[in-house]
């Protein structure tokens, strides 16, 4: 099988990975950090300034792959401090309309870079 994969200039990748791997129906979004790509550097100002960021990543990725937020169908949240639920919860609910994207949200002891929130994202293509 050829791997058909999508990179966006707006989203940087710190390891050996595509931003997105297309399987057919499926687009596998690989998860973003708050990296400003033309910064080239972390998110710094709180949860909400880093997830805003992950988000303009991923939507930049979307927009590679010919895909609009409406076409996500699952989203993964990594927080390194569940005490950031809430504040993430704000930022989110700002870039999807209802019905929401299934998702799932969970704690981890570290992200890569010091990151407080990576997201990954799972979309269908219509």
């Amino acid at each position: 099988m050829v791997r058909k994969a999508y990179n966006a200039e707006g989203a940087v990748s710190v390891g050996p990975y595509s931003h997105a791997v297309d399987a057919g129906k499926l687009v596998y979004l690989s998860g973003q950090t708050p990296l400003d790509s033309s910064a080239g550097e972390l998110v710094t100002g709180g949860i909400g300034d880093q997830t805003k960021q992950c988000f303009i990543n991923l939507f930049e990725v979307l927009a590679a792959a010919n895909l609009t937020p409406d076409d996500v169908v699952k989203v993964n949240v990594y927080l390194t401090d569940m005490n950031h639920f809430s504040a993430m919860n704000e930022v989110y609910q700002a870039y999807f309309s209802k019905p929401y994207p299934a998702r799932t949200c969970v704690a981890v002891l570290a992200l890569p870079l010091g990151a407080e929130v990576e997201i990954e994202m799972i979309a269908k293509r219509p």
